[in-house]
C-alpha cells in the first residue's frame, strides 16, 4: 500500500495538461507498507539507490550518499542485535 500526503499542493488541468499552481512552499510525506521488494544498487558516480516496490508495482527510489547509506546500515545492524523482531 502506497499512502501520499501532499501539504498545500494544488493542481490545475489545462488543455489535458496538469500544472502545478500556487507557491512552492510544498511539503510531502510517502509511506509505503506491505513492501515485496527490494533492490540496492549504485547510483551515479556518488550515490546508493535503494528501491522499494509493493505488491501491486507502486515504486519509491531512495538515492543516498555512501555516508547516508552507511547510517542506514548501521542502524539495521543495531536493531537487529537489540530488538526481538529478528528473531
Amino acid at each position: 500500500m502506497l499512502s501520499i500526503d501532499i501539504d498545500q499542493f494544488m493542481l490545475e488541468l489545462k488543455d489535458g495538461a496538469f500544472k502545478s499552481v500556487g507557491p512552492s512552499n510544498k511539503e510531502a510525506t510517502i509511506k509505503m507498507y506491505d513492501v515485496e521488494g527490494v533492490d540496492v544498487r549504485e547510483y551515479g558516480d556518488k550515490r546508493v539507490k535503494i528501491a522499494f516496490e509493493d505488491e501491486q508495482g507502486s515504486e519509491i527510489e531512495v538515492a543516498l550518499f555512501p555516508e547516508q547509506a552507511k547510517a542506514v546500515a548501521t542502524g539495521l545492524e543495531m536493531l537487529e542485535e537489540e530488538s526481538e523482531m529478528f528473531e
